[in-house]
């Protein structure tokens, strides 16, 4: 369980202004937009503010609790970056070592023409994606939502890493078939090359991807709610996943109950979003971030490998790197690090925060960041998807700031 919640003020927080969060919450909930949510801010280690409302699951009534296991998704790829960066450490690659190298499906990669209106108006790719322009999301790879010609095709194809989709190598295989959307390195799209990354990190290791993360990143961690399936004694801590209904409410996706997420029925191990996960395991992952890779005896990665991590590794911001918006959020003044977004000007961004702060979110509406500069942690938890339904993020950003002293 988390620690327990010190005196706000004490933590140089407004706790009257700290509150408006709990409010803020409960107006989705009570509107029907959210099932349910929770809030965690930070200082220096110390839990400011912690706080549920809602159901975990609507149909039962099921209350929103802090042991709730949920579906992370995105919120992975910090995850699948840390163990890649680990074996780096170790010497067992170069960030500029092609693709190929690991994977030699991808030796003769092409890529769409310019303008193209079928996936096969392809050319040869002028160079093979790196293992720094996985990290980027500056390969080529997409996201089949991405929409166009080739998130039709990836579509088609069910190019989604799924939980039950024949496992990585298999995907990957897959995957490689397809053209790039550019020429690697040239732009910012999001896309699979996380997973793509979990298949990398089993042919360095000798390793299953998921056991890999236990045995390197969550055991070690004490994450022992965190994994790529939900086993039968902790179901019933699962939530349920809704989407909006078009009418100011919210209808069921998936159900804790009856999910593909179920022990047993997940054969996929996806580093891009197949994790499953609560707050307190996710505290204590971003524990290990703040700590610069380590969590009190547990040492995963060196200071200067996280802070290597969190710098903007794009030429400029991701506006700049064809991504002006991505779901609700304004990309001017946002760079990109290895597995998470950064800070660069927070007036350009027009959101809160400082120059530095770091995080990502999940597609279920999920979202954390770490700001170095006021030594702060938030995660905010729910289960909507899509992420761009709501503006939930810049919202809570205003939150969080405005009940700083």
């Amino acid at each position: 369980m988390l620690d327990a919640v010190r005196e706000p003020q004490a933590l140089g927080f407004d706790a009257d202004r700290l509150g408006r969060i709990g409010d803020w919450m409960s107006r989705y909930v009570d509107a029907g937009k959210l099932p349910g949510a929770l809030t965690l801010v930070a200082r220096g280690g110390k839990i400011a503010y912690l706080d549920q409302v809602g159901a975990r699951d609507v149909e039962s009534g099921a209350p929103w609790t802090e042991d709730t296991i949920l579906r992370f998704y995105s919120m992975t790829k910090p995850i699948t970056t840390v163990a890649l960066m680990m074996l780096y450490e170790e010497g067992g690659f170069g960030l500029d070592d092609p693709l190929d190298a690991y994977i030699p499906a991808f030796r003769d990669v092409t890529m769409l023409t310019p303008g193209a209106t079928s996936v096969d108006q392809v050319v040869v790719a002028p160079r093979v994606p790196t293992l720094h322009h996985l990290l980027t999301h500056t390969s080529g790879f997409i996201y089949g939502f991405n929409g166009g010609v080739l998130g039709d095709a990836y579509e088609a194809r069910k190019l989604h890493f799924a939980p039950a989709s024949g496992g990585l190598e298999s995907m990957c295989a897959q995957l490689a078939e397809m053209p790039l959307s550019f020429a690697p390195g040239e732009r910012w799209s999001y896309g699979v090359s996380t997973d793509v990354i979990g298949r990398v990190v089993e042919i360095l290791s000798g390793q299953p991807f998921d056991r890999f993360l236990r045995e390197r990143i969550l055991d070690p961690l004490g994450m022992h709610d965190t994994a790529f399936d939900v086993p039968a004694d902790k179901a019933p801590r699962f939530a349920s996943l809704y989407t909006p209904d078009g009418e100011g409410g919210m209808t069921l996706v998936e159900s804790g109950a009856d999910s593909a997420y179920l022990e047993g029925k997940v054969d996929t191990f996806s580093g891009g979003g197949g994790l499953l996960s609560s707050v307190g395991d996710y505290w204590r992952f971003t524990e290990m971030l703040r700590g610069g890779g380590a969590l009190g005896d547990v040492r995963l990665l060196g200071p200067r490998t996280v802070s290597f991590m969190t710098r903007n590794h794009l030429p400029g911001d991701l506006a700049s790197m064809g991504q002006p918006v991505f779901n609700e959020v304004s990309f001017d003044g946002i760079g990109f690090g290895l597995g998470f977004w950064v800070m660069l000007d927070a007036a350009k961004a027009r959101t809160m925060g400082n120059a530095g702060d770091h995080g990502w979110g999940g597609m279920a509406s999920t979202t954390f960041w770490l700001d170095p500069v006021d030594n702060l942690t938030v995660i905010f938890l729910t289960q909507l998807r899509p992420s761009s339904s709501y503006p939930l993020r810049q919202q809570l950003r205003s939150l969080v700031h405005q009940a700083q002293l």
